[in-house]
């Protein structure tokens, strides 16, 4: 199949395709005797399970370290749960920052209950004032 065939199958865009292939996540295809890309069945699988791994907001490392596990079947999962367990790990610290935000911006909100002037504004007063600390080391597996 094409590579317009192929982003079809797999709702992406045939940018995506071509980065993947970039990015040596999706093998590149056979070519024809024109020199088009010619894609099979595979590629359509790997770009599938790519996108789901990429839904779940797995970095391409995770992903290729997947893959590379999933291409030796004699293996077993345990290293698969161990990506996996990081994983969860980099959402749970990403929760913990969220929650942190949602506090702060809790917080601030509070300081504006009715509607007034801008120079009264609580908000604007408390976004003036606020001390920024130094911003902390992101824990994000995406960098």
């Amino acid at each position: 199949m094409k590579i317009g065939d192929l982003a079809r199958t797999a709702q992406c865009t045939v940018e995506t395709v071509r980065y993947y292939e970039r990015e040596g996540l999706l093998p590149a295809p056979a070519r024809t005797a024109g020199n088009f890309r010619d894609y099979g069945r595979e590629h359509a699988e790997r770009l599938r399970f790519i996108r789901n791994c990429r839904a779940l907001d797995m970095s391409h490392d995770e992903i290729r370290r997947i893959l590379t596990l999933a291409d030796q079947p004699e293996c077993g999962c345990g290293a698969v749960n161990a990506v996996v367990d990081q994983h969860i790990a980099h959402v749970d610290a990403r929760i913990r920052e969220l929650e942190q935000l949602r506090a702060s911006l809790a917080a601030l909100r509070e300081r504006c209950q009715r509607e007034q002037a801008v120079e009264a504004c609580g908000i604007l007063q408390g976004l003036a004032e606020m001390e920024s600390e130094p911003r902390p080391e992101r824990h994000t597996h995406l960098g």
